[in-house]
C-alpha cells in the first residue's frame, strides 16, 4: 500500500489514538486448563458501558469515542466506537485486513474504497470490505456526521491476519468550515438516525 508508513504514522500528534505505539489489539487469556478464573473475571464485567465515561479521542477532523476494546477486558471479538467527523472533516486513509460496518447514525457523507466513491446518509450502513484502501468523509462544511462502528479486528489479529497501514494520516488541523466545530460529548436526543445536530 504505501512504503512509508512509518513517516506517514509520525505525522501524527503523539496523542492521537492511531499513533499510539502500545495498542493491545489482543488481549493474553492465562490460568489452569478449566479457565475458570477467567470466566469469573468476565463474568464480573460490567455489562453496559455508560458514554459519559469514554472521552472522544484524536479530531479536529475525525473523532472516535472507543466503547468496547480488547484492553478493555470484555470483549476478545469486537471493537466498538463512534466516529464523529467535524464539518468537511475526513479520517485517515488506511487499510486493513478485517471488514467494518458503519452505522451511519447522523449527517451525510461517502466513502473512497480503493479509488471509488460511495455516498452516505443517516440510516445507512457503509461495509468496508477486506484488505481495502478506504477513507471516510463528512460532505456538509456546515454540520457534523456521526457513525457507531462495528469491526472483528481483534479476531482477525488473532488468527494472526496482521496487515493494516496508513496511507494519509488524520488531519491535524481543521477542515475549511470546521473552524469553530466542538465535538459532540452529550446529546439531547438518543434517537437516531434523525439526520441533522
Amino acid at each position: 500500500m504505501c512504503d512509508d508508513h512509518d513517516s506517514a504514522e509520525e505525522a501524527q500528534p503523539a496523542g492521537y489514538y492511531h499513533s499510539q505505539k502500545d495498542r493491545i489489539f489482543v488481549r493474553a487469556v492465562q490460568g489452569e486448563y478449566n479457565l475458570t478464573e477467567e470466566l469469573k473475571r468476565l463474568r464480573a464485567m460490567p455489562r453496559v458501558r455508560k458514554a459519559r465515561d469514554i472521552k472522544f479521542v484524536d479530531g479536529p477532523q475525525a473523532y472516535s469515542r472507543h466503547y468496547v476494546e480488547p484492553k478493555d477486558g470484555i470483549s476478545q471479538l469486537f471493537h466498538i466506537h463512534l466516529e464523529e467527523y467535524g464539518p468537511g472533516g475526513k479520517s485517515q486513509k488506511h487499510g486493513h485486513v478485517n471488514e467494518a460496518a458503519f452505522y451511519i447514525l447522523d449527517g451525510e457523507g461517502y466513502e473512497i474504497h480503493d479509488g471509488i466513491r460511495y455516498d452516505w446518509k443517516a440510516g445507512d450502513v457503509a461495509i468496508v470490505h477486506n484488505n481495502c484502501v478506504h477513507q471516510h468523509f463528512n460532505a456538509s462544511d456546515t454540520r457534523p456526521a456521526r457513525a457507531l462502528v462495528l469491526k472483528t479486528k481483534p479476531m482477525f489479529v488473532f488468527m494472526n491476519m496482521l496487515f493494516q497501514k496508513t496511507v494519509e494520516p488524520r488531519q491535524t488541523e481543521p477542515a475549511p468550515g470546521g473552524e469553530e466545530f466542538v465535538v459532540r460529548e452529550e446529546e439531547d436526543d438518543f434517537n437516531h438516525p434523525h439526520g441533522g445536530y
